[in-house]
């Protein structure tokens, strides 16, 4: 199986590109900056049996994202995991903060879905959040973003459909990764969500990771255009 997880030196990504990294499979992993972490997610891949493909590239730039689809001759599983963004109230951003929000969240689901040499049958997966559904505070960039995706994720799965092309969203709870540390209230939400959550817990990667695995395989089958939400139920009180 042929894997490309956009953001994934880390966190939900490193953990989405280690769970679905099978022997004999290959698995590209993406990373802007850090490529001491990118090659701990290649180890992790390796680790399963598969071969690694370390690819720099910003997801801002459509000539990155051609390198970046240009990686595999067939792709057959496509994870939009990557999203940088400004955390700041909505009369505080500036243009350009909501441009690169959009710009590395939103835009490029729409266009390396487009540029990959995706297979017949093969699945795209979207990461969202509760912020595109509910007020967190500093959200409404990344907020309007992961809205878009979810909207995205029914217009793509009805346009690929015939390719029988699965476009599918996972919509996270409040996750316990690095990022929680550049929410402005980070603290604050952590606790409210840990109160608020019947499972009782804050995700972790590994959650999230799994969520994805379940729309990859063919357990899924009958299964598009859905965002499916892996919150432990904390949008249910």
């Amino acid at each position: 199986m042929n894997v490309l997880v956009t953001g994934s030196s880390r966190g939900i990504g490193r953990a989405i590109a280690a769970r679905l990294a099978v022997p004999g499979g290959q698995v590209v992993i993406n990373y802007l900056q850090d490529q001491d972490a990118a090659e701990q997610s290649a180890a992790a891949v390796a680790a399963a049996g598969a071969t690694a493909h370390l690819v720099q590239a910003n997801v801002r730039s459509e000539a990155d994202l051609k390198r970046l689809a240009g990686v595999l001759d067939r792709v057959d599983v496509l994870v939009h995991n990557a999203a940088i963004g400004a955390l700041k109230p909505f009369d505080q951003l500036r243009t350009a903060h909501w441009d690169l929000t959009l710009e590395s969240s939103l835009r490029p689901f729409w266009l390396l879905t487009k540029l990959c040499p995706l297979a017949e049958g093969a699945a795209v997966i979207g990461i969202s959040s509760l912020g595109s559904r509910s007020f967190v505070p500093g959200y409404a960039a990344m907020g309007a973003a992961k809205a878009g995706i979810e909207a995205l994720t029914r217009q793509l799965a009805v346009e690929l459909a015939p390719r029988r092309i699965r476009v599918n969203t996972v919509c996270g709870g409040l996750v316990d990764t690095d990022a929680l540390r550049h929410f402005p209230e980070g603290p604050a939400m952590v606790q409210a969500a840990l109160a608020r959550t019947p499972l009782g817990r804050l995700g972790t990667p590994a959650d999230i990771a799994a969520a994805v695995a379940l729309l990859a395989s063919p357990d899924a089958a009958w299964i598009t255009g859905q965002t499916l939400v892996a919150d432990g139920g904390y949008s249910l009180i």
